[in-house]
């Protein structure tokens, strides 16, 4: 889907329009949404970034996804210009370096290219408004955006909200761990300690996530991991990308991820998947020793061609679990 194709869908005369989910735990689905709760969602960002109209808007994310559709209905309902470019993994090389960008949403692995690329990231640092979504955002990341003093920030978000529910600020003296809700939006946990959304004019009812979280006083939030990718193996809860933000601070190279394989004693082996040679298996082995409690380290290193992710560069848990289940 382009943009034209998006604007005939939008003006169509239905209530609703279709989105893709992205399938970082299962397989991707179709649903639709409401076009009404799509325009509260993009009022919530306008209100939350100090948008005006005639300001200037960068979508550089696919269409078929509700992150780039809401970029396009950000321009629409703030009367904004948009300027669209085809996804890639460095966009910001396809912007006329005159031109004064207002606000712009990226991954963390476009974000990632820009840094490293000298000329972009000088463009990256004038754009007044910055969102990141669609993944973690690493320490080391997190550690550069901290020297920045533009508007960056980390999105919560997910399809069924049309887009984030919150921020948490990446750049300057105010940079946070915790995400705070936007206007509208209230919070809770549910009873197995995961977080929920209640935002009428978004979902209907409480929205249960599967997203581990934890809750300040002041509202504000921050999430431990998803519960879906709890693994309990001979009985301890182990949470897998805790584990994996520990051992990524060791070993910063190469591709691996947790999983895990039947096993018929704990249940749940913690294996750790890898792409490569048996050297990174090596260091990843001797950062798990260092760094990685007594039940907490993996039961077994296993290389894999590759480690799949979905096509918005999520680990693909589900499709992983299955590769190292058949070894």
């Amino acid at each position: 889907m382009n943009r034209e194709t998006f604007y005939d869908e939008w003006n169509n005369g239905k209530t609703w329009v279709e989105v893709q989910t992205s399938g970082s735990t299962g397989s991707p689905k179709v649903m639709r949404v409401l076009k009404s709760r799509m325009e509260a969602s993009a009022r919530m960002t306008i209100t939350f970034l100090g948008l005006r109209e005639g300001m200037t808007l960068v979508n550089c994310l696919p269409e078929k996804y509700i992150a780039g559709k809401m970029m396009i209905v950000r321009s629409v309902v703030g009367k904004m210009k948009l300027i669209q470019i085809e996804p890639s993994g460095n966009p910001l090389r396809a912007i006329d370096t005159a031109s004064h960008i207002h606000m712009i949403a990226l991954t963390p692995m476009q974000v990632y290219n820009i840094l490293n690329d000298k000329e972009q990231r000088v463009l990256f640092e004038a754009i007044d408004n910055i969102i990141i979504g669609g993944g973690a955002v690493d320490e080391e990341m997190e550690n550069e955006l901290r020297k920045m003093h533009n508007n960056i920030w980390s999105t919560y978000a997910m399809t069924e909200t049309l887009s984030h529910i919150a921020m948490r600020r990446l750049s300057g003296p105010k940079a946070t761990l915790w995400y705070k809700p936007l206007e509208g939006v209230e919070i809770s946990l549910s009873e197995r300690g995961c977080l929920q959304i209640e935002a009428p004019h978004l979902v209907d009812g409480i929205l249960e996530t599967n997203d581990i979280a934890e809750i300040r006083d002041d509202g504000s939030f921050r999430i431990i991991g998803r519960i879906d990718n709890v693994i309990c193996s001979g009985g301890i809860k182990l949470q897998v990308e805790e584990l994996e933000a520990r051992l990524h601070r060791e070993v910063k190279h190469g591709s691996y991820a947790m999983t895990w394989k039947s096993d018929r004693r704990l249940g749940q082996a913690l294996i750790i998947a890898y792409e490569g040679d048996e050297h990174l298996a090596e260091e990843l082995k001797q950062a798990s020793e260092n760094h990685l409690g007594q039940y907490e380290r993996p039961k077994d290193y296993v290389m894999v061609s590759r480690i799949p992710t979905t096509e918005t560069g999520k680990i693909a848990r589900s499709m992983l679990h299955e590769m190292v289940e058949k070894l």
